[in-house]
């Protein structure tokens, strides 16, 4: 079993669709603070959980907790505060908010992909979320980032 990531930007919906089927997805947590921007394309909430349910037969849950307060997010985006401070501080948030009680595991047990908008994971909040909650509920799940 695995955890999976993505970034739905740089894919094209047949690209993003038909890796979620390649890997055999079950679950796709989302963990946009923002999924309803008319800039998602086909990643847009309604637009994403018909087209999750339709093409794959894959659930969709939004997960906020594991999202960035929008405060945090603006500061890194306008290079108010490095990734390193972003990463620190959206650990620290998470933490805070003890995802790790709060979030289902049911929702991590068979082959989820956490979503969000960017492509890499390595400057990405999905990573941070997702090396989080392996540690603190002792899984130590292989985490496989779709890029």
């Amino acid at each position: 079993m695995a955890i999976y990531t993505a970034g739905f930007t740089a894919w094209t919906a047949e690209q993003f669709f038909g890796a979620l089927k390649k890997h055999d997805v079950s679950n796709l947590v989302d963990v946009r603070l923002n999924n309803t921007s008319q800039l998602a394309s086909f990643a847009k909430k309604r637009d994403l959980e018909f087209f999750l349910q339709e093409l794959c037969n894959i659930s969709y849950f939004h997960e906020p907790l594991l999202a960035p307060t929008a405060n945090l997010l603006r500061a890194y985006r306008k290079k108010e505060i490095t990734w390193e401070e972003y990463e620190s501080n959206f650990n620290l948030l998470i933490k805070e908010r003890r995802v790790e009680e709060k979030v289902s595991k049911e929702l991590f047990s068979v082959n989820p992909v956490v979503l969000c908008s960017e492509h890499q994971p390595d400057r990405c909040h999905r990573r941070l979320a997702v090396d989080y909650l392996n540690l603190q509920w002792e899984t130590n799940v292989e985490v496989v980032h779709l890029v």
